[in-house]
């Protein structure tokens, strides 16, 4: 078994965060935590310290506490969420399509309880309400002070339902994500304390100093820098080389630091196998898996992939800031979580690879990248599908010339089954869980994939690494990415951001009539939907010449650059939204004309594209 090496701590500072945007501030959370877990019962105790900074201009009387595992109990607003949803998330339901949490007796539930709860040092009145700690403080934090917060809780790990857990499917013994008393995000738009009802997070930065103790044949794997690999042992080596094997002994404390993160997630297993991949830039890539026989194969072939891939990314968006990133075989299905993934790792070898490839892609749109996923849940999951299909593509053997097809029409069946809400749902608020899923992960995929038909492929090349430097470690917002590709491209796109996300305006273009006249020929188009776009039009002839035309959107204020200089292209006036039909003429009779397309390459998403082509058979 390889050994946890350990870095030097990222040295980041609160302070340079200010300067990209003096008006900006974000809160700040330094946690120190020390926990013992009981294998036997699934129930741990710890303490826990946390210092707080109030950056805010605010005067904060109350905070707030996230206690994720209060959700996992009969009656609890995730229970009656699942037993009220008309497509309740299969993992989370039995074959009757009830409710797992209904039926859980009081060793299988779970449960997390703060007691002790001080304000330096002063008693400060805690209530848990479901699964959030309302704590009236002791003393007003005043705005730019900072204040200690401590506690004690204790736990019980619930059987594996969704995300964390005990024993889940694939016999992984702890899935500890979100499993401590964690504050909740207070930012320029006011507290979050949202209930968990099993959807997105939201968190404060800060550093994670954590000590877990546990029973000694157990392997750890999670968030942060191992801290004293030589005391552990499990085959870790010593700095002269040497394997050292603790004895006599029942428990060991794991010590991990984890500097600027918003989470802290980890993973034990008796069986755990733990490789170590090195990257060129000193990244090292860990892989904790059960020992399988028919599934260690698969763990050990994706590892140089996963190599190419972190490249891919870093060079698509932006250097991965850490030295260490963890695939973890646990969970269910795949969560994201800072510096690691848990993931299943039973299935396919395609399908732990996608998995993979996604979660990683996380690292960046969310653990760096720190949006309210709670809000704008197609901000992470989105963007992070839509590098995900570029990095599966670039390393497939076959390439598609559209690598988003598979978005596009899951939004297409979105529409048609007249489900869609608004991307300004909150995510906890669809009706459905389906409709979530493609708004979330296909619809925010296409914003930025639609993005490159609007503004042009270099420039959302351009945006995506400005947006990484300039908003990492902070929390952007949806006006954010707006505002760096209008500073990117020069376009004006208040119009984009408000049709596609904050309301359901479908794309729909259609070409109207062909006519000819004087051996020229009309041609009319027509916008039937409400969201404007600017139109891309090829124009194909029987001789086999193409000529393009290109119809910039008046209130975009911006010319594209032709996209395909093979193809002559000629830029017409504008269109203008208030006009419902469009007309240019061709200077060619209507019998020289083979084919005539709105956008060929279907990076727009017009949902009734039968009338987006005219075609002489």
């Amino acid at each position: 078994m390889k050994n946890f090496l350990l870095f030097s701590f990222i040295s980041l500072n609160f302070g340079t965060l200010m300067a990209q945007n003096s008006n900006y501030w974000q809160q700040e959370a330094d946690y120190k935590m020390d926990v013992v877990m009981n294998v036997n019962n699934y129930q741990y105790k710890g303490n826990q310290q946390l210092v707080y900074t109030n950056n805010s201009s605010d005067t904060l009387r109350r905070v707030y506490y996230h206690l994720y595992n209060n959700a996992f109990q009969p009656g609890s607003e995730m229970d009656v969420r699942l037993q009220n949803i008309k497509d309740p998330d299969s993992r989370m339901v039995n074959r009757m399509k009830e409710s797992r949490i209904k039926t859980l007796k009081p060793d299988e539930i779970g449960y997390l309880n703060v007691y002790n709860f001080k304000q330096d040092g002063a008693i400060a009145k805690a209530k848990t309400v479901g699964t959030i700690l309302e704590v009236s403080l002791a003393k007003p934090i005043l705005p730019h002070t900072k204040t200690t917060f401590t506690l004690d809780f204790e736990g019980q790990v619930p059987v594996q339902i969704r995300r964390s857990g005990r024993n889940n499917s694939e016999g992984v013994a702890l899935s500890m994500a979100q499993w401590y008393p964690k504050i909740a995000e207070f930012d320029f738009e006011g507290w979050h304390a949202n209930p968990y009802i099993a959807r997105e997070f939201h968190g404060v930065w800060g550093n994670f100093d954590v000590k877990i103790t546990i029973d000694k044949d157990y392997v750890l794997g999670g968030t942060g820098y191992l801290q004293n690999k030589n005391e552990i042992g499990h085959g870790y080596q010593d700095a002269g080389n040497n394997v050292v094997q603790p004895k006599n002994v029942k428990t060991l404390t794991w010590h991990f630091y984890a500097p600027m993160v918003h989470d802290f997630a980890w993973a034990a297993d008796k069986d755990f196998l733990h490789d170590v991949v090195k990257r060129p830039n000193n990244v090292d890539l860990h892989f904790l898996y059960k020992n399988n026989p028919n599934t260690i194969a698969n763990w050990k072939a994706i590892q140089p992939i996963l190599v190419n891939v972190m490249d891919f990314f870093n060079k698509t968006v932006g250097d991965y800031p850490y030295k260490q990133y963890s695939f973890i075989q646990g969970g269910d299905g795949g969560m994201e979580y800072a510096m690691c993934t848990l993931i299943l790792g039973n299935g396919r070898f395609e399908g732990l690879l996608g998995t993979a490839t996604h979660e990683l892609g996380h690292s960046w749109f969310q653990h760096v990248l720190a949006t309210n996923e709670s809000k704008h849940p197609w901000m992470d999951e989105g963007f992070t599908s839509y590098i995900e299909d570029l990095a599966m593509n670039e390393i497939a053997e076959t390439k598609n010339e559209n690598p988003f097809e598979s978005a596009y029409k899951n939004y297409y069946q979105l529409v048609a089954s007249g489900k869609e809400q608004s991307q300004t749902t909150h995510a906890d608020r669809y009706e459905e869980n389906r409709p979530y899923s493609i708004s979330s992960y296909s619809k925010g995929e296409i914003f930025l994939a639609q993005l490159e038909y609007v503004i042009g492929k270099d420039n959302v090349a351009k945006t995506l690494k400005k947006y990484f430097q300039d908003f990492k470690f902070k929390h952007p917002t949806p006006n954010d990415i707006k505002r760096t590709a209008e500073r990117v491209s020069g376009a004006n796109l208040d119009w984009y951001l408000t049709d596609w996300t904050q309301t359901t305006n479908n794309i729909d273009y259609g070409i109207k009539s062909i006519t000819e006249n004087e051996n020229k020929t009309l041609i009319t188009l027509e916008r039937i939907g409400r969201m404007p776009m600017p139109i891309d039009l090829l124009v194909e002839y029987t001789d086999g010449t193409k000529e393009s035309f290109y119809i910039p959107l008046r209130m975009m204020n911006f010319e594209k650059e032709n996209p395909n200089k093979a193809i002559k292209r000629t830029v017409l006036n504008d269109w203008a939204w208030a006009f419902p039909t469009y007309e240019l003429n061709i200077s060619k009779p209507k019998t020289d004309i083979k084919k005539i397309t709105i956008d060929p390459s279907g990076l727009m998403a017009d949902v009734k594209q039968s009338d987006n082509i005219y075609e002489i058979k």
